[in-house]
């Protein structure tokens, strides 16, 4: 005869000693990620500290006095001493390192003898420009590059594989401000396919109020779908040049690293079994790849928010590159070291974001935490 009584949970059958045991793991465990999070804390305000560092001793070492650039060659001396001291260049060098660092948390880069302006202000509306074309050139990298890269490590040495290889070579060797140039005369000049330089055409210009700096955006928040396609049409050309360097790197790199994985002994027992090629590829390999390819789209992504200064000065986009550039012709510090900041502040939220990706990505970097 049947038991009429139901089955007792496993938990309910736990010993206290097994209880006991389950509680100092979660315990743990909570201790674990509470430590791995304070770590990751130290190690952003030692990163973020050192940048200030650097930033604030470029500036005092450069041989351009920042008194003499506010006040002039032409001042007097009562005039130059009474500046340096309002600017604190009096006190003693770890004074004035205090004092920069708290005007920086403030958001006080200090102001931009070129534009008149607060520094931060500036790289406010220059740098959604920026963020828009790398961002473009990345997704576009991305979209090329990954997969060029896995189909000429899948077709090792033939056809396919010469021609990813021969374009990762012109990428990697082509100076972009020539490849700039070459498009503009062809597409635009020659062709006439393509608007020339600048963000949108005059005619649009003021059209669009100014939500969150990018032009993209804020066009089609605004419903301005004439706006929208003339600044597409403008940002189509840099973006081809700027990420056909992304698009060659990254192929190399997902090359190499599909090379080692399909080389691999679950690779030839899966193939062994009978397991799809598509399958082999794309759900074994390249899935054992996707950490440290994450890792190199984060790069790209930082070296062209970073390294889009000649293609902004051929195509006269409006970013922090040619800002930057303004700002070097002119000894314009407070700039050079707000942009030179901002710049070095993003790489660090760029390699946070990495790590939140990696846990994602990867079960083993869970289970670490």
């Amino acid at each position: 005869m049947a038991s009429s009584s139901s089955p007792v949970p496993p938990a309910a059958t736990a010993t206290p000693a097994a209880q006991a045991v389950a509680q100092r793991s979660a315990r743990q465990r909570l201790w674990r990620r509470a430590k791995g999070l304070l770590q990751w804390l130290v190690m952003l305000v030692i990163t973020l500290l050192g940048l200030l560092a650097i930033t604030f001793y470029i500036g005092r070492m450069v041989p351009i006095d920042p008194v003499l650039a506010v006040v002039g060659d032409r001042a007097t001396p009562d005039i130059y001493n009474a500046a340096k001291e309002a600017m604190g260049l009096d006190k003693p060098l770890w004074q004035q390192f205090a004092m920069y660092v708290r005007d920086v948390l403030h958001g006080n880069l200090g102001t931009s003898i070129l534009t008149s302006n607060p520094v931060w202000e500036d790289i406010k509306r220059v740098f959604p420009a920026t963020l828009e074309l790398a961002t473009l050139a990345t997704i576009l990298g991305v979209l090329v590059g990954v997969p060029l890269g896995v189909a000429a490590a899948v077709r090792h040495n033939k056809l396919t594989d010469h021609i990813a290889r021969f374009v990762s070579l012109i990428g990697s060797s082509m100076p972009v401000f020539w490849l700039g140039m070459m498009g503009l005369m062809l597409f635009y000049a020659k062709l006439g396919w393509l608007p020339g330089p600048g963000r949108i055409d005059p005619v649009y210009d003021g059209m669009v109020a100014e939500v969150s700096g990018s032009l993209l955006i804020d066009s089609a928040l605004a419903g301005e779908w004439d706006v929208l396609g003339d600044a597409l049409w403008h940002i189509a050309l840099p973006t081809l040049i700027l990420s056909y360097f992304s698009v060659a790197y990254l192929s190399r790199m997902t090359r190499a690293f599909m090379l080692e994985q399909l080389s691999q002994e679950y690779i030839i027992t899966a193939r062994a079994k009978g397991v799809p090629e598509w399958r082999v590829v794309w759900s074994h390999a390249f899935r054992n790849i996707a950490v440290p390819l994450l890792t190199v789209i984060a790069l790209t992504y930082g070296n062209l928010l970073e390294g889009s200064v000649l293609t902004e000065i051929v195509f006269s986009w409006p970013g922090i590159g040619s800002y930057l550039t303004g700002a070097l012709m002119n000894a314009d510090m407070s700039a050079i070291l707000g942009s030179t900041l901002v710049i070095g502040t993003v790489f660090v939220v760029i390699n946070l974001l990495t790590d939140v990706l990696y846990a994602v990505f990867d079960p083993r970097a869970r289970r670490k935490a």
